[in-house]
C-alpha cells in the first residue's frame, strides 16, 4: 500500500534538560489518566475511529488491537496538544506501524523513542514496546520539541529524528501525514504554515 517499510529513526539527540523542564516532562509522562477520547459529538469519533481503522488495517490486520492502537493515539496526542493525524503520519515514517521496530541507533516502537528519555524521564518499569508506554513519551518528546522551536513543526520533527535543518525526515512525516491520514475537514496548512 503506501506505508515506509524501514525505521527512519536518526535518533533523538540528548541535551541535558533543566530542573524545571524535566519536572514538567517528568510530570507529563508519569500521569496514569485513563484513555479517552476527545471529539464534540460520538458521531465524529465514530467517523474518525471508523475511518482510520479502514486505512491502518492492512498494517494492522487485529480489529480490536487496532482500535485500542486508534484510541491510544487519539488520547496520546490530544493530550499534549498534537493532531491525531499528524502522529500517525509520524508513526508511518517512523516505525512503519511496527510494535518492536528498533533503528540501527537503538530507538525503540512505534514513535521510535530514544531509552535515554526513559533514563532521564521515567521509571525502570517503563517499557519503550508497550503501546500507551511508547506514545506518551513519543507525543511528550514531539511536544517539547514543537515548544522549543516556538510552534515550528518543520524544525520540531528535525529535532524529534536527529536530524534539525535537513529537509528529508520533516517532508517524509509531512507527506505521510497530508497524503495517507489528514481528513478533508482539516488542513495540513493549519497546522504546518511556520515550516516554510
Amino acid at each position: 500500500m503506501f506505508f515506509s517499510c524501514a525505521a527512519q529513526a536518526g535518533g533523538q539527540i540528548y541535551t541535558p534538560l533543566s530542573a524545571s523542564v524535566r519536572a514538567v516532562l517528568q510530570r507529563s509522562v508519569s500521569d496514569q489518566a485513563s484513555p479517552k477520547l476527545a471529539f464534540a459529538t460520538q458521531y465524529e469519533a465514530d467517523f474518525w475511529l471508523n475511518e482510520m481503522s479502514r486505512r491502518l488495517q492492512k498494517k494492522l490486520p487485529d480489529a480490536a488491537y487496532r482500535m485500542d492502537f486508534l484510541k491510544t493515539v487519539h488520547y496520546e496526542a490530544t493530550r499534549a496538544g498534537l493532531d491525531p493525524e499528524l502522529v500517525l503520519g509520524l508513526i508511518e515514517v517512523e516505525s512503519g506501524f511496527k510494535k518492536y521496530a528498533v533503528s540501527k541507533v537503538g530507538a525503540r516502537g512505534y514513535m521510535q523513542v530514544m531509552p535515554f528519555w526513559v533514563d532521564e524521564l521515567g521509571t525502570k518499569e517503563q517499557d519503550l514496546f508497550h503501546l500507551r508506554v511508547n506514545l506518551r513519551y513519543g507525543c511528550t518528546i514531539l511536544r517539547y520539541y514543537l515548544d522549543m522551536e516556538k510552534g515550528n513543526l518543520y524544525r520540531a520533527l528535525g529535532r524529534y529524528n536527529g536530524t534539525l535543518g535537513k529537509q528529508g525526515y520533516p517532508n517524509l512525516v509531512r507527506t505521510a501525514w497530508h497524503n495517507h491520514w489528514a481528513l478533508p475537514h482539516r488542513t495540513v496548512s493549519n497546522y504546518y504554515s511556520s515550516a516554510n
